[in-house]
């Protein structure tokens, strides 16, 4: 596993510069006891280890001389080690992803209104490429370093972790994140990991995956924003295109195609919104923009409204649901933006 090495060199590289420190101050206090100064006795130490072959810095007593020995026995030993260590991360590629590995923390450490994704299997991974391909920065997260060794097209920055651990979750940037979607391996991991999320950042939008519809309720009590049982979804879908086919494939299409130009969208409307106190009929959203106004919904918890009248005032927090060519939706946007 290219992963599992990389991280099995760090862990080798780790001990190799531990040993070696190790060595050093061992050689440093034997000389302190035989009577060196501090710098004399770091000095003789480096010089002995690195067997340059300096003059001692004073003359060794017998004591000193079978100190000297072991030391460069255990000094010669341990530099070697260091060496073979190093020119192995050198030549199996492990320093370069090393430094790439570096490269990409800081970059996450940047990101701002990506989503992270918990759990890169068959969901996870369905998630974080359509997001990907909508040219979204998308953050994967997994405890399992084999499922992040070959990630989707558009997919770069991930890390390795157990996304149980708040700390993993801060890596991942969850404080200055748009949204996140667990789908892990049980439900107990989900609505612990919700409960974490929810609890450093509860503004955020978090979509959980429930494997049964009986965790949908608990996991929706842990505080996710949407809870998901993609079984459940995938067999309604099934049943619609075997009843309603062409309905079920224009809103698939609508969606999912990335080469068709329509788009279903939401748009919320903040407090400055210049749509706020004026009704449908004043906005005239299709003859202004050429977006069809599919639905509205009033505020958070209210239900949608489909077709909403022409004498319906918008109100701030209402979100509106509308059709359209990406050219049509953003003038909509700007609309909304006076």
């Amino acid at each position: 596993m290219r992963l599992a090495g990389y991280v099995e060199s760090l862990r080798r590289i780790e001990t190799a510069l531990i040993a070696l420190a190790a060595v050093t101050i061992f050689g440093t206090v034997g000389y302190l006891l035989l009577g060196f100064t501090l710098l004399e006795a770091l000095y003789q130490t480096v010089t002995t280890v690195a067997t340059v072959g300096f003059r001692e810095v004073r003359p060794l007593s017998a004591a000193g001389q079978v100190f000297t020995m072991v030391l460069i026995v255990l000094g010669v030993g341990t530099v070697l080690y260091n060496l073979s260590v190093i020119l192995e991360a050198v030549t199996e590629g492990h320093l370069r992803e090393h430094l790439e590995r570096r490269h990409m923390d800081k970059v996450i450490a940047a990101m701002t209104g990506h989503v992270i994704i918990c759990g890169h299997g068959r969901v996870g991974r369905a998630a974080a490429e359509f997001l990907a391909a909508g040219g979204h920065q998308v953050v994967v997260v997994d405890n399992e370093a084999s499922r992040l060794e070959h990630l989707g097209h558009g997919l770069t920055y991930h890390l390795c972790g157990d996304v149980t651990d708040d700390a993993v979750l801060r890596d991942a940037g969850i404080e200055r994140a748009r949204a996140l979607i667990a789908t892990l391996d049980t439900d107990a991991d989900t609505v612990y990991v919700t409960l974490s999320a929810r609890a450093i950042r509860p503004d955020l939008v978090i979509i959980a995956r429930a494997r049964t519809t009986e965790s949908k309720a608990k996991m929706l009590l842990a505080g996710a924003s949407r809870a998901i049982n993609p079984q459940r979804i995938g067999g309604r879908r099934m049943a619609v295109f075997a009843l309603q086919p062409d309905v079920a494939e224009f809103l698939d299409v609508v969606m999912h195609d990335e080469d068709l130009d329509f788009r279903i969208e939401q748009l919320h409307v903040g407090d400055s919104s210049g749509l706020v106190g004026r009704t449908l009929g004043e906005l005239a959203v299709q003859e202004r923009t050429g977006a069809l106004l599919l639905a509205i919904r009033r505020g958070a918890g209210q239900p949608f409204e489909p077709h909403p009248p022409a004498d319906l005032v918008v109100p701030p927090g209402a979100v509106l649901i509308a059709l359209g060519t990406q050219a049509e939706l953003d003038q909509l946007v700007q609309l909304g933006g006076r």
